[in-house]
């Protein structure tokens, strides 16, 4: 607990859900010092749906990635009552509810806020189904709100670093609008899953600060305007009719249990539900990072950095700035890399020989152990390789989800280990380009703290401190994202005022757990000042490069349809 801790709350718990991209995990909570006495993890049974839909078999296009609205709700029925009898808690003591959900993960629903995937006729039409985060298909639709937006000198768009990204809301709604106009004819709400997991707890919609600001272009000054939607396309204007102008600040209550949600959860009916969230956000909470100048790194399959600030800026490339957009009273800053985790599962999965699995199997590790414990052994640069980290096109700082990856520097002597480090620093590289970026705009980076489930590989979190040259701090729990939504949990139910008093007693970080070495550091500016040249010669002609990268993905878009 916090030094600073306030008087001790009255006694209760709390439950936090995390929905991510693969599974949902529930946490169960002790209000007054945010101890974890149980968790539990539900599968998706759909997990991502990119090549197919469900039932119909109806094939996807490239860049596509769904998911199915009833794996979430079997978080619900199945996570949650798992970890409250792992906890021995006794269901009535739980006070409340908070969630957080991947984002931007975004249906079409009706007014009801039935799913449109649900309805009998629209079930083999890919454009009812929610859109993950990684649904990039929408990059030729970004282009467009990018380009109008500059022509027409819209104000919002450097909030967001001068981009805006296909995998938000509005990239994903015109590409609906124009790819399927009767399904964006019947969508009466385009919500995202932070909000709708909220409905369908309390029965009741609402619409949350965070995923409103980041994902739906919403600034303290409103939605783009209907004049700027109808130049994207004259039936788009109506678009904001379908979203929500009031919206709730993070920890506030959204409503109380529904009996149909406590049916599925085991939790008393009437218990206090926080507004939605975001996975990545809610995380600042359980590292008790609330004050300015602290950014948080949340690593998983992606990586989401977030920080809050008392200072207003234009950072280019991010994913937006947001007043109260992680905590109330600071500007809330989001960056981020599309795929970290995902590049590491990728070349395990397709990359590495029989040879090494079979090795990693007699010793009874798993292939990555096996991959770090070798590349643990090497000098830096030993393996002579520079990657670039564009495997799910680059989030931040060049908001481009049609770039891919790049390795250079492999020969015949290149082994599966040294393209494995490679690859760790080539993401370690990513998040020092976006370190930098929020430096060279006066917004400062006091403390990098590490959450997520790569917090265990302790070669890449030694990696990531001497690319950086700072120290890492790391959350302690496990299951960051449901511990920061258990803490607004608290705070809706009115155990703690504000999100800051409830993170001061119920999160924890371990501070400066790894510290960088001085030799390494040094080789890796030299590493860095090559992934810098290859980062903008390959980001395109913009940034002086040749655009080969653009010319493949168009390329293979054309030959695979």
């Amino acid at each position: 607990m916090n030094a600073n801790s306030p008087t001790e709350p009255e006694p209760g718990f709390v439950v936090g859900i995390d929905f991510g991209t693969l599974s949902g995990r529930a946490v169960v909570v002790r209000v007054s010092d945010g101890e974890e006495l149980g968790s539990a993890v539900h599968e998706y049974s759909h997990g991502v749906i990119e090549t197919s839909l469900p039932g119909s078999g109806v094939r996807l296009g490239p860049n596509w990635a769904l998911q199915s609205p009833t794996d979430w709700i079997d978080v619900l029925r199945r996570a949650v009552p798992k970890a409250l009898a792992v906890s021995g808690v006794d269901p009535a003591e739980v006070i409340g509810i908070g969630t957080d959900f991947t984002a931007c993960t975004v249906l079409p629903t009706l007014a009801d806020g039935t799913p449109l995937c649900e309805l009998d006729d629209l079930a083999a039409r890919p454009h009812s189904w929610p859109k993950l985060w990684k649904h990039h298909a929408a990059q030729p639709h970004a282009d467009l709100i990018n380009e109008v937006a500059r022509q027409r000198d819209e104000p919002w768009l450097g909030r967001y670093g001068g981009k805006i990204s296909s995998e938000w809301e509005f990239a994903k709604g015109l590409q609906l609008l124009q790819e399927d106009p009767e399904i964006y004819a019947r969508t009466e709400r385009w919500i995202e899953a932070a909000d709708w997991i909220v409905w369908q707890l309390t029965g009741t919609e609402s619409r949350n600060v965070c995923t409103a600001g980041y994902k739906g272009i919403r600034t303290e000054h409103g939605y783009p305007s209907r004049e700027y939607l109808t130049a994207l396309d004259p039936a788009f204007g109506d678009f904001t009719d379908k979203l929500a102008n009031e919206l709730l600040p993070l920890g506030a209550s959204a409503g109380r249990l529904s009996a149909q949600a406590a049916e599925w959860t085991g939790l008393p009916a009437g218990i206090a539900v926080a507004a939605g969230n975001v996975d990545a956000h809610v995380t600042a909470a359980a590292a008790d990072a609330t004050r300015p100048g602290q950014l948080v790194a949340i690593m998983g399959t992606s990586t989401c950095h977030v920080m809050s600030s008392d200072h207003l800026a234009e950072v280019p490339g991010m994913c937006g700035v947001v007043d109260g957009g992680i905590i109330d009273g600071l500007w809330g800053y989001e960056a981020g890399q599309s795929a970290v985790g995902d590049i590491f599962g990728w070349f395990v999965d397709t990359c590495v020989p029989p040879a090494y699995v079979a090795e990693a199997e007699r010793r009874g590790v798993s292939v990555h152990s096996y991959l770090e414990e070798l590349a643990a052994q090497q000098p830096v640069g030993a393996h002579g390789l520079v990657a670039l980290d564009w495997h799910n096109g680059n989030r931040s700082v060049l908001v481009d989800h049609d770039l891919s990856a790049v390795i250079i520097g492999q020969t015949l002597a290149t082994r599966p280990e040294d393209t494995y480090r490679a690859l760790i620093e080539a993401t370690a590289f990513g998040t020092r380009r976006i370190v930098e970026a929020f430096e060279e705009t006066g917004v400062a980076v006091e403390e990098f703290i590490v959450a997520g489930g790569l917090l265990k590989n302790r070669l890449l979190m030694q990696i990531y401190s001497d690319v950086l040259r700072r120290p890492i701090s790391v959350v302690s729990s496990e299951q960051g994202p449901a511990l920061g939504s258990a803490i607004h949990a608290a705070v809706a139910a009115g155990t703690y005022p504000e999100v800051p008093t409830a993170a001061a007693s119920m999160g924890r970080r371990i501070e400066s757990a790894y510290q960088p070495d001085q030799g390494r550091a040094d080789s890796y500016d030299r590493l860095y000042a090559e992934y810098r040249g290859l980062h903008d010669w390959f980001a395109g002609e913009a940034y002086g490069g040749n655009g080969v990268l653009h010319r493949l993905h168009k390329l293979r878009n054309e030959v695979i349809g």
